[in-house]
């Protein structure tokens, strides 16, 4: 089987009717510059660049001394902020050679180039589009009752039985999701009745903006963020769809850029920020760009794990539960080398050999994360999902094609409905679209144990997820070869994890 050329889960959607592609949304025939290499690429720092991003890693507890101020502005850097609680001080510099200075001064800890062009970066791949409902397919489906119209095409629900879930608790308005992506359209009237705006941002540069409406995505920008929003609290008021946690708020953490990418400097940014205005749970539907896997044996790459690290961790102290999703590559994240062609995607990307246990997927990888993979309407993996045992944590739907999973009526698609900007709906799919609906049970945990903290939560995720044996031999396309091999018992396996996720008991238990 081939596997989705795909440069990130964050954007992956799939349109009505295409083979599975890409990021921000599908994106077809994304392919990276095959240039073959002995397994390295050059480091961040040694890019020709006239301008760069920086994160440089100090004591956490404590902001850059005099003397780490002194030096950073001697090397050529400019402060852009620094969040002292981690650490995490976010420069600019022109200096090709600023990282590699700046590592040799007293209490510097690391540094990094948080990207490999110059600011700001251009995209290089093509954007597609989800399917949108139209008026008539709407209109075919509202004569089928229930308080929702389109909920009759969300076979997703009773997968993980939110529909049983709603019949006992909505979720509590007390707790809140943070959307960690492409920013969110608080305006449709699917999100805008359980949007938070005081827990929403922009921290595209690294540094938050509060202006009104920041959060929101531009007129050409991605729907990635706001499909999520909706899949994890979309309202039940008898408009459009219904999300597994309708009783929740969600908020906007807009991270990524004009042209897609989610640089390390924003990412820590939206994770600090949900810390510091109570979010209870943060959706992370992406990879930290430019490297899909960040190699800790490259000092830039290892100063991006580093920084990112700090604030997840930090977020979960203060009480968030960090879910992510595993990816859209079909790689087996257990392994023992991936050839990885993608990175560094904002310049030129080459084949280079990994090994997953010393270059990580961020956030996703990083400890204490929840990674969610996805299934189909059939309840197995899908066709695109990572795997791999010890990695894995949990498994939500997250859509397949409806070539290799077909939903039962009166579903008529096998990928994921939800809100698009504007007041649409469309359809998508990916690991993106699995780790909402993960993101939503947590919340409905939350909202039957209050006065759980993060390490509770999901272990009761954990717990009461329902536990699925490994598809084997998994042959999903038919042609009578494996297309991965799942490993594990049934109860926590490299497919499924500790099962598949339940709405149900998240608020009966």
């Amino acid at each position: 089987m081939t596997t989705p050329p795909e440069r990130s889960r964050r954007l992956t959607a799939i349109p009505l009717g295409m083979a599975m592609a890409t990021a921000l949304f599908v994106v077809p025939n994304v392919t990276a510059s095959a240039a073959a290499s002995n397994g390295s690429v050059a480091s961040a720092g040694q890019a020709e660049a006239t301008g760069l991003s920086y994160v440089v890693n100090v004591r956490a507890g404590h902001g850059p001394s005099a003397h780490v101020q002194k030096a950073i502005a001697e090397a050529g850097g400019t402060i852009v902020t620094s969040y002292d609680r981690i650490g995490v001080v976010v420069v600019h510099s022109s200096n090709p050679g600023f990282a590699a200075e700046i590592r040799a001064v007293r209490g510097v800890q690391s540094a990094g180039a948080t990207r490999t062009a110059p600011l700001p970066a251009q995209s290089t791949t093509d954007v597609g589009t989800p399917k949108v409902l139209t008026a008539e397919e709407i209109a075919d489906v509202e004569a089928a009752g229930g308080q929702d119209p389109l909920e009759p095409l969300q076979w997703d629900l009773p997968a993980i039985k939110a529909d049983k879930a709603h019949e006992v608790s909505l979720g509590s308005r007390d707790v809140t999701v943070a959307v960690i992506d492409t920013g969110v359209d608080d305006t449709h009237p699917d999100i805008a009745p359980n949007f938070d705006r005081d827990a929403s941002v922009d921290c595209v540069t690294g540094k938050p903006d509060t202006s009104d409406g920041a959060w929101r995505p531009g007129p050409t920008e991605s729907a990635h963020g706001t499909h999520v929003a909706g899949e994890i609290a979309a309202a039940k008021n008898g408009v459009g769809v219904t999300g597994v946690a309708p009783g929740v708020r969600v908020s906007g953490i807009k991270v990524s850029t004009t042209a897609g990418f989610f640089y390390t400097e924003a990412v820590v940014c939206g994770f600090m920020w949900a810390a510091e205005h109570g979010v209870d749970v943060t959706n992370n539907s992406y990879y930290t760009d430019p490297w899909y896997f960040n190699c800790t044996h490259d000092p830039d790459q290892k100063a991006l794990v580093e920084a990112l690290g700090r604030a997840t961790r930090y977020a979960e102290k203060k009480g968030a539960v960090n879910v992510a999703a595993a990816g859209n590559e079909n790689y087996d994240l257990a392994a023992d080398e991936i050839t990885d062609p993608v990175s560094p995607n904002d310049s030129t990307p080459s084949d280079r050999v990994i090994d997953p246990s010393e270059c990580l997927d961020i956030p996703t990888q990083l400890p204490g994360v929840v990674t969610v993979a996805s299934t189909g309407a059939k309840g197995i993996k899908s066709s695109f999902s990572n795997h791999g045992l010890g990695v894995v944590d949990i498994a939500a739907p997250g859509g397949d094609s409806t070539r290799f999973q077909t939903p039962a009526p009166p579903a008529t698609s096998g990928l994921i409905l939800g809100p698009l900007p504007g007041g649409t709906w469309g359809y998508m799919a990916g690991t993106s679209m699995a780790s909402p609906h993960v993101a939503g049970v947590a919340a409905l945990i939350k909202s039957t144990h209050p006065h759980a903290p993060a390490a509770l939560v999901k272990a009761l995720l954990y717990a009461q997820a329902d536990a699925t044996p490994c598809t084997d031999p998994y042959d999903i396309d038919g042609d009578g070869k494996a297309d991965a091999v799942c490993e594990g018992p049934r109860t926590y396996n490299g497919f499924y994890g500790f099962g598949t996720a339940d709405a149900l008991d998240a608020v009966t238990r």
